[in-house]
C-alpha cells in the first residue's frame, strides 16, 4: 500500500505511526500495577490542616458546662466565657472588657457591675464560678463578708471613705454619680446608713437594692 504512495505521504504515514507507539510507550510507563488502562491518577493536594480537628476543637470550645465544672472569670477569655448558660458572645465580650478596665472581679457580687447582669442571672452564674483569689461571696452560700477597706479584695465599700474612682467600680455608678455621692457625704458630714443614698439624686430604689451588697457605712 505504502508503494503507490508519494514519498512525502509515506513519510507522514511514518511519523504518525511512530509517534502512536511513543505514545502508547509513555502511557505503559506511567501506568500503575492493577490500574485499567486509561484511568487518571490525581496528583495529591497538600492538607494545610485537618477540617476535623479544627471542628473537634470549635466543638470543645462551645461545649456547655457540666455540673461541677467552673471557671474563673478574672482570667476566662471570651470563648471560655461562652460556655457559661445564658451568656452570649456580647456579654461575654463585656465581662472581658469591664475587668481589664476595673481591674479583676474577685467574687460573684462584683459581676454585677457589668451591664446585662443582674440578681438572676449571677443566680444562675454562681454554681460554675470559681476565683483564684479566693475570696467568700455571699451568692455562693458564704456568711456575711465583714467590713474592709480594700474593694480589690471583693470586700464592702465604705460609702463614708470611698474615693470617686473606687465608687465608679459599683455597679450602676458613672463618674456623674459618683462625685455627687462625694460630694453630698462631704456637704451633710457623712452618711448615717446606706438608705440614706436614696438622698443623692440619680440613686432610686432599685440601684440601691443593687448597691447595698458591695457597701457598708461606719
Amino acid at each position: 500500500m505504502l508503494s503507490g504512495m508519494e514519498p512525502t505521504e509515506r513519510r507522514a504515514i511514518v511519523l504518525l505511526l511512530l509517534l502512536g507507539v511513543i505514545g502508547q510507550g509513555i502511557r505503559w510507563c506511567a501506568a500503575r500495577p492493577g490500574e485499567p488502562p486509561g484511568q487518571v491518577a490525581l496528583m495529591p493536594v497538600e492538607r494545610r490542616g485537618s477540617p476535623t480537628a479544627h471542628r473537634d476543637s470549635s466543638l470543645a470550645a462551645a461545649r456547655p458546662m457540666e455540673p461541677g465544672e467552673t471557671l474563673d472569670p478574672d482570667r476566662a477569655t471570651v470563648a471560655e466565657l461562652l460556655r457559661l448558660p445564658k451568656v452570649g458572645p456580647a456579654l461575654a465580650r463585656a465581662i472581658v472588657t469591664d475587668r481589664k478596665a476595673r481591674g479583676p472581679f474577685r467574687n460573684v457580687q462584683a459581676l454585677d457591675r457589668v451591664p446585662g447582669i443582674g440578681p438572676k442571672l449571677l443566680e444562675t452564674l454562681g454554681p460554675y464560678l470559681a476565683f483564684a483569689g479566693g475570696v467568700p461571696d455571699r451568692a455562693a452560700g458564704a456568711g456575711a463578708i465583714g467590713p474592709c477597706e480594700l474593694a480589690a479584695a471583693g470586700c464592702p465599700l465604705n460609702v463614708n471613705s470611698a474615693t470617686a474612682n473606687e465608687l465608679e467600680s459599683l455597679p450602676g455608678i458613672g463618674p456623674a454619680l459618683a462625685g455627687r455621692i462625694v460630694s453630698y457625704r462631704e456637704s451633710h458630714g457623712g452618711f448615717a446608713d446606706i438608705g440614706e443614698l436614696r438622698a443623692v439624686s440619680g440613686i432610686g430604689t432599685l440601684l440601691l437594692e443593687r448597691l447595698t451588697p458591695h457597701l457598708t457605712v461606719r
